[in-house]
Parts: C-alpha cells; structure tokens; sequence
C-alpha cells in the first residue's frame, strides 16, 4: 500500500463554500483493484430514474462485497466530486462497493427535489439499498453514510427498516428537525440561516444535469426543474411550531424504530452536535459517538483541528457490522469526544487546544449536575438572599460577535472575543476558579422571569472568561418565551407576569483552567442569529430557588484516553484552481443612522475538473440589517451564484432572496433568473406573506 503526504489548499466542497489547508495521507495503492462506474441508472417504480456513481473491486463480480451508500442532492458529478474521490475509492479499495446516488430531482436524475427528507426521498433511499443489494456485486450487507443532508436521511431510512441496512454513519446531522437545524433554535426564527439555505437550495435545485448524460434533452429538464423547484423558505416559515411537519423525520420521536447499529459523529464546532448526546442516550440499538473540535465538515479535513483518521474508523465500523470481524471497536467507549481548554476566542481557528477523552457509557456516572443560582452580583453554588430583581433591555444588535450558526470551518466563522455581547447584556459572573473544572454535555438554565411584552425571547451564552478579561464562547442558547408550556402549542405572554422557563444550552466538552471564571450572559435580543420580536423587551429577572444554571460537571478521568490514526484518503480528483476562494465578514455600525449591518461574501473560487472537463463555482452574499430601537427594521438579503459548464456549454443561476416582517406577517421576496453562454433564458419572481405565530 503505497502512501504520501498531500497538501490540500482550496478543496471545492459546495454549498459549504469552504476554502483552508491541511495535510492528509493520501492513499494510492490499495488491497483490492478499483473499478469506477461514472453513471448508473438506477430505477425507481414510478419510472423515475436516479443517477450513481459507483466504485467498487474489480472482481466483486466474482467475489461479491459488502456496499456503502452515500444518499444526498449536491450534484456526485461537480458539486461534491472532489470530496467523494477522497472516500469512495478508500472504501472501494479496501473491499466494498461505494454507491453515490443523487436524490431524485438532483444533479443528473430524474425528477424534482420539492423539499427536505419527504416521504418519497425515504422511500427512494429504500428502493436503491434493495436495487443495491440485488446486483451480483454485492454480497446483500449494506451500510448507508453521510454528512449533514446524508446524514439525516441515514437515521430516517433506518428508522423505516429496510432489510439489507445492517449500520450506518451519520455525520453532523440530527435526530430532532425542529430543535436543531437551519430553521429554528428554541422556538425562534433563525434569521441567517433560514433564508440563506433555503437561497443556497434555491440555486443548486435550479442548476441543470450534464448535457454528456441527458443529451439533447438536457435543456427540456432542466427548465422542468427551474419552473417547478419551490423556494423552501416559503414551506418551513408556514410551520413556525414543532408540529407534524417537522415530527417527520425527527428520529427522537420514537427511538425503538432504528434496529441497525448507529454510529454518530459530530463536531463542537458544528450546530448538530446537540444530537449526538441525546442518540447516545435514546436509542437502544448498539451505537457509539464521536465528537471532535470541528466544524461542519469530515474530520479527516475539518477545522478546526486536530484532524484523525477517519475514514480508518470507519473501515472498522463497517469490517465489523458488514463483514464480522472484531476490529474492536465495540469494546471503545460508547463517547469518544475532543473536550476543549480555556483558549484565545477569535473568527479564526486552526487548532483547538484539548485533549481526547472517553465515556463508557452515556449517560455517564462521570458527571454531576451542579446548580448555579443567578443574583445581583454574580452566580453561587448556594441561593442567596438577595431577591431584588434584575431589569436589561439589549440594544437589538446585540451578540453580533456570536459568529456563524452554521460554521464549516472557514476564517471568520468562529465566534469572536464575547466582551462587547457581554456588555450589552445582563451577566452573572463566578467566581474565579482555582482548580481545573470540566463540564461535558448540555448546560441547562431555569429562570424566573417576567417580560413588558406578549411577544419576546431570551438568550443565553456561557463563556470562559480569562484573567486578562478575555471572553470566550463556550455554549448558548436562544428561546422564545412563548414556548415556555410547548413547542407544539405556543402562547402570549401575559406582561410583568411571572413565568418559569427553562431549556437547554449547545452540548459542549470545555476545561476551565484556573485563574478563569465562567460568565452568564442573558439578552433579549441575538443578531444576526434569532429574527426579532415585534416590539423591544424588557426582561425581569427574579432570583431565588427557580433562577439557576445547571452545569454538567465531569470528574476527570484520564483511563479512557482515546487513540486515533492521521488522517488519510484516496486520491483527490485532478482539478485546477481556476480562481482562488475568498470570503469577507463585516459587522458594521453607523452611528448617522443607528443601522447596524452584517454583510457577508463568500466564493467557493472556480474549479476544473480535469476527468469530465465540468467547471464549477458558487459565489453567496448575505446582508442582513437593523436599526436601533427599531425591530421591524429587520432585514435580510441573499444573493446566490452558481455555475457550471464546460467548454462552449456554460451555465449561471443567479437567485436573489429577501425576507422583512411587521407585527403581523413576514413578506418574502424570491428571483430566479438562469443563463445559458450569458444570455438570459428562465426568469421566474414571486412574493408571499406569511403570518407570524407567537414569534
């Protein structure tokens, strides 16, 4: 097995848009000869047609193997092509067939992509493992795989029970639809993400298959797809509460239904690692968990680091549910997490300092839930006696410094130095610590509150501050206090009145070192993160027995000390850096005006991939804005670019999306508009209201 060392600078792997350098071992010689199949039609019984990409052993016709599939509508030709040549070749070349389909209305199949993780996506997943499973190449043990989307629709397709399914690897994704993804945090509109993913999908729905698969009916499908693609946004602001929209899907609603083995991986870095903990704990199945410092992204390429050799470990996941040998495995801690140490916060992090830790079980007899009561001056372990209520009202451009809610790891998506949030907020300082404190899992806060609105919300951001005053994000959290009896059925306030409220912060692995204090940060107001109320708020804090925070606090415990390989891959696919990535954040604000704006420009850089000739690149602006004292002011911009071509046949979509509300309604704006050689050729504009729910 031949092996060296790559330098990776500007791999392409949209719609993440990610650009950032790291060493990885690259793998050219394997155990097993591949064979590579560019294109398979795979049909569904409806007579729709998905396209794959497989790569498997060249003699699994004679000796057939285990397959792994990869599920997921990023376009297996150009959107994620590089990523894919670093592990499906590693896979095949170490004795299984690799299977990369893109979902119906995606890339090069058939059909329309109307929305995320529909009951037709799950059941054409079912369809290909059983057309997987038929072919004489594969020995009828099957694993299913995948990052973010792909990761989702793994636990979704196993929780239906589809025979060949014997494990999977989910990889930043979620078990609850609602509570943690793009859409909403504790009840509240995520006012970035929301509008700039459904924009992203807006424009990689609208892209068209290659003409060298479609021949001349190419053009004819592709205007199917632009006239007929919805704008998500439209669909997920319709269903403001946890209802059955978001139930589906949500693997947390009945744990039991998933048999198959789970392993789930996750960062801190990334926002789904919320999930990890509580699949650990809910489900019943053999699982195990792993999360490290990273962000959206797998960990064998993720910042920040350090990176492992992941897809090592997943060659002993799959060796040992596909093909029955003990790589021991099972007998490693059910958690394997990086767990972080007190550090300098800034939007750009190579490296995170820790260590590696291990967990036998989850949840754990390591920890403690340890209550931390909030008064005047600060927080203690014991309530204290002074009871004169707190009152904060943030200025609405506060925790402008949270960063990204969706990171993939690129410079400025990390959260910078807290203590320009913390001072537009209420804080609760402790006191400062002598020993090491470690906590790992999710904070919890109850409050005893009161509010001078019907419509409001609270945030909540524990950081680590530093003898030198530096304050670093360590865990937060956002709720809509008219969640505070449910999710399902939310309510107005009734104001001054007091309620108890209480919900969970980010799940997060953090060492306080000494001569550094945790710090509570309570806001009515997060931007550019949580869409905001009506009218501004005055918050109330009550002290006594229902105001605290609870820590998960870790006793250390050093035995179960985690080992892992450098990182590795298969050989990147020959591409060309046609145009460097860049990106650019800037929180700006005026003081002739009172507007604060967040404006946000990330390109993907262009790339040619020399095997099919394809040219590829996504350019994203988001620009969001607000005026003082003004919270209908809110205001939120995307603009996405996204082309491909090659030689004389060149594409671009161009979608421009903008999202504005006042008391009653939030008003969409969505444009569509497509080019074929820089003629315009599709224009598609509409606008919707949509009303507000209790947020």
């Amino acid at each position: 097995m031949k092996e060296e060392s790559v330098f990776f600078k500007n791999p392409l792997i949209s719609p993440g848009f990610t650009s950032y350098k790291i060493f990885m071992k690259v793998i050219r010689d394997f155990p097993c000869r591949i064979e590579e199949i560019k294109h398979v039609w795979i049909p569904m019984t409806d007579g729709c047609r998905l396209s794959a990409r497989i790569w498997r052993p060249k003699d699994s016709h004679q000796n057939p193997v285990p397959a792994i599939l990869e599920y997921i509508p990023y376009r297996k030709n150009d959107g994620t092509a590089l990523r894919d040549s670093l592990i499906h070749p590693y896979f095949a070349g170490h004795g299984y067939a690799a299977v990369r389909v893109d979902l119906r209305g995606s890339g090069d199949s058939e059909g329309i992509l109307e929305g995320e993780y529909l009951q037709q996506e799950l059941e054409d997943g079912i369809e290909v493992l059983e057309w997987i499973s038929k072919q004489s190449w594969c020995d009828g043990n099957l694993g299913m795989m995948g990052k973010s989307w792909g990761g989702f629709n793994s636990l979704q397709v196993a929780a239906l029970q589809p025979k060949p399914l014997k494990a999977i690897i989910t990889v930043c994704s979620t078990d609850d639809r609602y509570s943690d993804d793009v859409h909403y945090m504790g009840g509240c509109v995520l006012a970035t993400d929301m509008l700039g993913w459904a924009s992203t999908m807006l424009a990689w729905n609208a892209r068209p298959p290659d003409p060298e698969i479609w021949g001349p009916k190419w053009r004819e499908e592709w205007f199917k797809r632009m006239d007929h693609t919805p704008a998500y946004i439209e669909t997920w602001l319709k269903h403001q509460n946890r209802d059955s929209f978001w139930k589906h899907g949500s693997i947390c609603e009945d744990f039991s239904e998933i048999e198959c083995a789970v392993f789930a991986v996750g960062g801190w870095a990334d926002p789904y690692s919320n999930a990890i903990p509580r699949m650990l704990e809910g489900l019943s199945c053999p699982r195990k968990g792993l999360i490290g410092p990273w962000a959206h992204e797998y960990p064998m390429r993720a910042l920040p680091g350090p990176q492992i050799g992941f897809l090592q470990e997943c060659l002993r996941w799959w060796d040992y549910w596909l093909k029955e040998k003990d790589t021991g495995i099972m007998n490693e801690p059910m958690l394997r997490t990086w767990i972080h140490e007190s550090g300098k916060p800034g939007g750009v992090q190579k490296e995170r300092s820790g260590s590696w830790i291990g967990e036998n079980d989850w949840p754990s007899n390591n920890m403690t839930s340890v209550h931390f009561f909030l008064y005047q001056n600060g927080m203690s372990a014991k309530a204290q006696s002074d009871t004169k209520k707190m009152i904060h009202h943030s200025p609405l451009d506060a925790c402008a410094e949270t960063g990204v809610w969706f990171p993939m790891g690129i410079d400025g998506d990390f959260p910078e130095d807290q203590r320009i949030a913390d001072g537009q907020s209420l804080c609760f300082d402790m006191e400062t610590q002598t020993e090491p404190a470690e906590i790992l899992g999710h904070p919890q806060l109850k409050l005893e509150i009161s509010v001078n609105q019907p419509l409001a919300l609270v945030a909540a951001r524990l950081c680590d501050v530093s003898p030198q005053g530096d304050s670093l994000l360590v865990s937060w959290g956002l709720f809509n206090l008219c969640h505070h009896r449910s999710h399902e059925n939310p309510e107005p306030l009734i104001p001054n009145q007091k309620i108890q409220v209480e919900f969970p912060l980010r799940a997060c692995a953090h060492r306080l070192l000494p001569g550094h204090r945790w710090r509570l940060s309570l806001s009515t107001s997060c931007f550019p993160h949580a869409w905001p109320s009506p009218k501004l708020v005055e918050l109330q804090v009550h002290p006594g027995n229902n105001t605290f925070l609870t820590l998960p606090v870790r006793e250390k415990n050093d035995s179960q000390t985690p080992r892992f390989e450098p990182a590795e891959s298969s050989i990147p696919l020959d591409n060309i850096i046609l145009d460097q990535a860049r990106r650019n954040r800037v929180v700006s604000r005026d003081a002739s005006n009172g507007k604060t704006v967040l404006e946000d420009q990330n390109f993907s850089g262009r790339v040619l991939f020399q095997d099919s000739g394809l040219e590829m690149e996504d350019k994203a602006s988001d620009r969001l804005e607000i005026t003082k004292d003004h919270p209908l002011s809110m205001i939120t911009e995307c603009h996405r670019t996204a082309s491909i071509g090659r030689g004389d046949w060149q594409t671009r979509i161009e979608t421009k999306s903008r999202m504005t509300s006042d008391e009653m309604n939030f008003y969409l704006e969505n444009h569509l508009e497509a080019y074929e050689n820089d003629h315009v050729v599709f224009q598609k504009s509409w606008k919707t209201s949509v009303p507000r729910s209790f947020v």
